[in-house]
């Protein structure tokens, strides 16, 4: 199964930090793609975490940036659509409870009822604790 794990600020890295490390000792079960909403941009906020937790570099950077709630929400929901049309995953995990990973959780919600890949499609929100399954 092809996950797409959305990330965004420090908390979020800590908390997937295991689940991804946990993932990754089942690759013929799991693809993974680390998805950074870009919302912490600078060295402490960011990149620091994934050196001290040692997680990889994020295969996609949404650059949102700075901004009113607004904007950040907007920017994640129209850069995250085609990353879901590119990578066509069975899964997505967004950790947090921030503006930005509302967003990322929205625009979940809307992927995972128009682009499912297989009858397996999950969607997993740490935030909320509710898993919705798609399929037997």
């Amino acid at each position: 199964m092809r996950f797409l794990h959305v990330v965004g600020a420090r908390p979020n890295f800590m908390k997937m930090a295991p689940i991804i490390r946990e993932m990754a000792q089942r690759p013929a079960e799991f693809e993974q793609i680390l998805v950074h909403t870009g919302q912490h941009y600078d060295t402490s906020m960011s990149q620091v975490f994934f050196a001290e937790l040692e997680l990889s570099q994020p295969d996609v950077n949404l650059e949102v940036g700075s901004g009113s709630h607004a904007q950040q929400t907007a920017r994640i929901m129209q850069r995250c659509e085609p990353v879901a049309q590119d990578y066509r995953p069975d899964g997505a995990v967004v950790p947090g409870a921030s503006i930005p990973l509302w967003a990322a959780r929205r625009w979940r919600a809307s992927w995972a009822s128009r682009w499912r890949t297989s009858n397996r499609a999950c969607v997993l929100s740490t935030a909320s604790c509710r898993r919705r399954s798609t399929g037997p």
